[in-house]
């Protein structure tokens, strides 16, 4: 132990007094050799240290992608307090993040198909979006749009200097106005993708584009009337909606508000208010043209009838998620990557597939289906007779107070009843239509003559029962194409009574050798004035001999 402690004591001198390494000064007096094992060694230290930190990261990259950083409020030029948010860079093989396809001529652009689980837009999304703040500008919207990705919700709207995709701009026009067997001319409507600027108060929409389409004429524009009925009457009535071509350098109107869903313009002008046109000329299209955006969709409405939008707003709420827009008084530029000018449709309460119109197979099963569920119509089938002995089916009969009455209705409920229907008599009504549409949807028959009450059948549970009643005056092309076709593809069974000319009050006005008996198609010949203010101003008496066999068809149905 003490020769131990001794040389310790040896060794462990004062730090002053133990010899002191060299300080190099000078880096070309080291040896070049030392110098680059030295250099070498560091390298590959630090690049150890590079790869450790890389893995460490990846290895908790979920968390990171998961969370969203919120940067502190800060004042956009417009005084709008904005929030950044970060969102996560997706992998997903989604078109939702995948890059348009400049190379698609603008044809494509109403032939492609897309399905159910289809992203709203085919357009990338940046990765920073500045998101409006709650405290937004007096008079925005306060609706959101969700990604499908990530769940989040965003605002529909964004402040006007957000960072936008930059794409090519695009439109597609379907002029093909004539179909074989067709009756009507179809209106125009136009498709466009890109960098979409709409501007209500100059009843115009720039397509900011570095090249013009063929669809526009010599001064850059297309001028289209978004009422889905091509009617030369109509027409001039519907506010007229230009479609400007504009390069960017031409400084087109600058965004306040962007959006990142799609536009729809159209009109409610025209025969607007009959139910009939409701549906064929607004509702019907309306959903033909954006019901696979499932809600994330933006309607301007030129020719704005507030009432007509109040009474429609259930079903104007389900095929959007956002309040629409008055296109008549809004001053706002409204920017868009998609949208369309005018509505695709088809015929009178008819949907046909169609690889231009109809992409997606819709029908008008569809259509009611959507109905029942926008107003919340709990039956989707009527009674069928012996499963519930003490139940009775259930008739509606709709009772008219222009022209085309029903003169001996009274006889007709006491014949019904009679058979063992339960007959409810009533005028179709225009002030609530969730009432009445749940009223039609709790009868198994609706009984009517020819006319717009008719329409109603689209609230009639699959497999019920319509029976039109046809005045005189060769009815047979109007009474089949609007009422009578659309209930079979309904799946709604259908019964039509044609009345005899003894049965028309046609008889009490015009002696028995008129062309209204002789010859009414020569009537039709001369137009629609001529047919409306003769053959569509009769009323009916029915035969009740002859028109018990209708009710009679009527009950067998239902015992299918």
């Amino acid at each position: 132990m003490a020769s131990s402690s001794a040389a310790y004591a040896r060794n462990s001198k004062p730090i002053t007094e133990r010899k002191q390494p060299k300080i190099v000064k000078n880096l070309s007096k080291i040896e070049p050799r030392k110098l680059g094992v030295g250099l070498v060694a560091g390298c590959c230290l630090a690049l150890l240290t590079y790869i450790s930190l890389a893995k460490l990261f990846s290895i908790y990259s979920p968390v990171f992608d998961i969370s969203r950083t919120l940067s502190k409020s800060t004042s956009s030029p417009s005084g709008t307090l904005v929030e950044t948010v970060s969102i996560p860079n997706s992998n997903s093989s989604s078109s939702l993040s995948k890059e348009p396809d400049e190379s698609a001529t603008s044809n494509e652009l109403f032939d492609s198909k897309k399905t159910e689980d289809d992203p709203v837009l085919d357009i990338p999304v940046p990765k920073e979006i500045d998101r409006v703040q709650d405290n937004a500008p007096k008079g925005t919207q306060s609706t959101t749009l969700r990604d499908s990705n990530s769940k989040t919700d965003f605002p529909q709207f964004y402040d006007k200097e957000t960072p936008k995709v930059q794409t090519e701009s695009k439109i597609a026009c379907d002029e093909n106005s004539k179909d074989e067997g067709f009756p009507y001319a179809r209106p125009t409507v136009c498709e466009m993708t890109g960098d979409l600027r709409i501007s209500p108060n100059e009843k115009s929409v720039y397509l900011v584009s570095s090249s013009q389409s063929t669809v526009f004429d010599q001064n850059g524009e297309k001028k289209v009337r978004p009422y889905a009925r091509k009617d030369d009457f109509l027409m001039p009535s519907v506010v007229e909606v230009t479609v400007k071509s504009v390069k960017p350098e031409f400084e087109p109107p600058k965004c306040t508000k962007r959006y990142h869903v799609p536009a729809v313009i159209f009109s409610v002008a025209g025969y607007t208010g009959n139910f009939f046109h409701d549906m064929t000329d607004v509702l019907i299209p309306l959903f033909l043209t954006t019901s696979h955006f499932k809600g994330e969709v933006q309607y301007f409405i030129t020719n704005f009838k507030p009432y007509w939008v109040n009474r429609y707003q259930p079903i104007l709420s389900k095929l959007s998620n956002y309040d629409v827009i008055n296109f008549d008084e809004d001053k706002e530029v409204h920017c868009f990557p998609q949208g369309f000018l005018g509505l695709i449709r088809d015929r009178d309460l008819i949907i046909y597939p169609n690889p231009t119109r109809n992409p997606r197979n819709y029908s008008m099963v569809d259509f009611t289906r959507f109905l029942r569920s926008a107003l919340s119509l709990k039956r989707d089938r009527p009674i069928i007779l012996g499963e519930s002995p003490k139940m009775k089916p259930r008739m509606l009969i709709i009772s008219r107070e222009g022209t085309r009455k029903l003169l001996n209705q009274k006889e007709v409920v006491a014949m019904a009843e009679d058979l063992g229907f339960d007959v409810i008599l009533k005028e179709a009504t225009r002030s609530d239509l969730s009432s009445y549409a749940e009223l039609v949807n709790s009868c198994d028959v609706l009984l009517a003559v020819h006319g717009a009450g008719l329409t109603n059948q689209i609230f009639l549970p699959t497999e019920a029962v319509l029976v039109q009643i046809v005045p005189w005056g060769k009815m047979d092309w109007m009474a089949t194409n609007f009422y009578g076709q659309p209930a079979r593809d309904m799946k709604l069974r259908y019964v039509e009574y044609y009345i005899d000319k003894e049965e028309s009050t046609l008889m009490e006005k015009y002696p028995k050798d008129h062309i209204v008996f002789t010859d009414p198609m020569a009537i039709h010949a001369q137009g629609w004035g001529s047919l409306s203010e003769i053959i569509m101003k009769q009323d009916v008496r029915v035969n009740l001999t002859r028109f018990k066999p209708s009710l009679l068809q009527a009950l067998d149905f239902l015992q299918e």
